[in-house]
């Protein structure tokens, strides 16, 4: 892991590095790190503003799960807030088709205006909230990160995944007791520990999918 004390520029290249992602990655995320730190000097994007704790808290902690989305095709991205995980995901997966869902309008203009100058093609931004979103079945996937529980996320996004789709949800430790309260007709297939370069904390990615119809 990259020591605490790290410059952000040699953190973000160790932790590609043990990410198995490409050095060439470095720089487009650290021009989305720099629009982002100077949009959030006056729009307050996010409450993290240490250069060296957003490359860990933000860029590395989102891609960290970018092994368990390759070969998704259209991922929404539930409360995206400043984009997150889903800018850095779609930076590292160009073929990754990626929607970004915010209902707060100044996140949902940082949004377009990272996409734009990011030169972004496959992000498109709804400001919407995701129970309002109207793309039933649109999606393969679909993401957040510490947005609500397990259960909350299947009422609000359900709808967005096509048949076969699936929850990626990012969480800290193991929530046992969110997985207890799924709902009737969804089930966790997988959990898996993550690890975030630089980051001593637990980090799980929790895989849900429904159930078979009756009768299926």
């Amino acid at each position: 892991m990259a020591p605490m004390h790290t410059p952000p520029h040699a953190a973000l290249d160790a932790g590609l590095a043990a990410l198995g992602l490409d050095a060439s990655l470095a720089a487009p995320l650290r021009r989305y790190l720099e629009l982002l730190a100077r949009w959030n000097r006056t729009y307050n994007l996010t409450a993290i503003r240490d250069p060296g704790e957003m490359v860990t808290l933000h860029l590395l902690d989102s891609l960290s799960m970018h092994a368990h989305v390759r070969g998704v095709a259209r991922l929404a991205d539930l409360g995206t807030g400043a984009g997150l995980p889903g800018i850095p995901l779609a930076i590292a997966l160009p073929e990754l088709q990626v929607t970004l869902v915010e209902s707060n309008g100044k996140k949902a203009r940082f949004l377009r205006e990272a996409v734009r100058t990011l030169g972004l093609a496959n992000v498109r931004v709804a400001e919407s909230r995701a129970e309002a979103l109207d793309m039933p079945g649109a999606f393969d996937a679909i993401t957040a990160r510490a947005m609500a529980t397990l259960a909350d996320l299947v009422t609000v996004g359900g709808h967005l995944l096509a048949p076969g789709g699936r929850l990626l949800a990012m969480k800290g430790a193991r929530p046992d007791a969110e997985i207890a309260d799924l709902p009737p007709g969804w089930r966790v297939e997988a959990v898996h520990p993550l690890a975030v370069p630089g980051l001593a904390a637990e980090r799980h990615l929790v895989v849900v999918g429904r159930t078979a119809p009756a009768g299926a």
